[in-house]
């Protein structure tokens, strides 16, 4: 394989996001990618500082795998102390925080250092394994068997992370491991605006079949944005052949980290409004953000509580619904014209135009679709959700909804 194309990092925005909170770095032995979290509070810088201080490391040189491992680690360490630093030096970012996966090579081994929901994975004899584990919540619902990972991609509660870089309390605490890689090996860095939306199978397809660096990361991020691309997209690829080092033609930095660090909050919230302005129809999903170890039993205990206001509240709606429909007659027909829910007949799912109500005899839904998925090979989780309905904004979000439990189905 040719040293210009064995390796390449790659970023883009996106198709919904006003700005790019990722990083990425490729180099002739450390590799980066960085997440960043925190919304108009910082996520660009978190991601840029934590990649300034990793990269600290990627000229050295170690005697030995062991030193190497420690330094990696102790870099990303150093990069949660000056978060902290500059959030003490500018109050606006507090809250801000940032993933790490990087992974280092030496001699014929990787070291890898990781915290967060971006991912390492390693192409091997044409087998892709995921090599590191989320800190997130769902990850810990599926550890705990209360889900299955089929049933993760689609929790709503899938963005919240129990472990970054940044803004929190505690003592850093970062996953490491030494690995043996050999020549044909391929590695894959990526924000999870490529693995939350492209299967797996999806990602291996294009490790395998494109041996250029470059056109496969092009052509991964591709991939994220023909789904919508909600979230920032960033993908690094390390190849191994004979040699050892994975060099790319020159040092790649890439998105936050390779824009000027600016810590003015108030000029990032800009183009978050200008983009309300220019595409009023675009939606964010919620974003990433931290929480404590016992967030799960908080959970729990604040749902028992919304239980009770979710009945009122729903019975308030239900009531304003009929009154509203009863003096605004055809308008408000014509309003539940313009909605969309994904919802099940007797055994399949099925997109409806509409609201999930009746108006006495009269239906407020049509079917606009019946996609075929049986009911029976959905997972309860899944199942109980397509019962209870999904509301959406537009019959495309219905299509993106519907080929995710597709893809679920498929995998159960």
């Amino acid at each position: 394989m040719d040293a210009r194309v064995l390796s390449v990092a790659s970023s883009h925005i996106g198709r919904v996001r006003a700005s790019n909170q990722d990083s990425g770095y490729a180099g002739t032995h450390l590799f980066l990618v960085a997440d960043g979290m925190g919304g108009h509070a910082g996520g660009d810088v978190a991601s840029s500082l934590a990649t300034q201080a990793v990269t600290a490391v990627a000229d050295e040189r170690f005697e030995s795998v062991e030193i190497a491992q420690q330094r990696l680690v102790e870099s990303v360490k150093n990069s949660a102390a000056e978060l902290i630093e500059a959030v003490r030096e500018h109050p606006d970012l507090s809250g801000m925080g940032t993933t790490v996966s990087a992974l280092l090579r030496h001699n014929h081994q990787v070291v890898i250092a990781h915290i967060g929901d971006s991912r390492i994975y390693r192409l091997r004899n044409g087998v892709l394994e995921q090599i590191t584990t989320d800190h997130t919540f769902v990850q810990k619902l599926v550890e705990t068997g209360r889900i299955t990972p089929e049933e993760a991609l689609v929790h709503p509660r899938r963005n919240v992370l129990m472990r970054v870089l940044g803004d929190v309390e505690g003592s850093v605490e970062v996953d490491t491991a030494v690995l043996d890689t050999e020549p044909g090996d391929r590695w894959m860095l990526c924000s999870d605006g490529l693995c939350g939306y492209v299967s797996e199978n999806a990602i291996a397809s294009v490790l395998k079949s494109e041996p250029d660096a470059s056109k496969a990361a092009s052509k991964l991020i591709n991939l994220a944005l023909e789904r919508g691309a909600p979230d920032n997209v960033t993908v690094v690829i390390a190849g191994v052949n004979e040699t050892n080092m994975s060099a790319t033609a020159k040092p790649m930095l890439v998105g936050a980290a390779s824009q000027p660090l600016i810590f003015d909050t108030i000029t990032q919230r800009l183009p978050k409004i200008a983009s309300r302005i220019f595409y009023p129809g675009a939606v964010l999903e919620e974003e990433e953000h931290f929480e404590t170890a016992d967030y799960l039993d908080t959970l729990i205990a604040e749902d028992k509580r919304r239980a009770a206001k979710r009945r009122m509240r729903w019975t308030i709606y239900l009531t304003s619904a009929l009154a509203l429909l009863g003096l605004g007659g055809i308008y408000g027909y014509v309003w539940t014209q313009s909605q969309f829910f994904v919802g099940s007949d007797q055994d399949s799912v099925v997109i409806y135009r509409g609201v999930n109500a009746d108006l006495g005899s009269i239906p407020l839904n049509t079917v606009v679709r019946d996609t075929n998925i049986p009911l029976s090979s959905l997972s309860q989780f899944v199942r109980t959700s397509v019962d209870l309905t999904i509301p959406v904004l537009s019959l495309k979000q219905a299509l993106l909804v519907v080929e995710r439990i597709e893809y679920v189905s498929q995998s159960k």
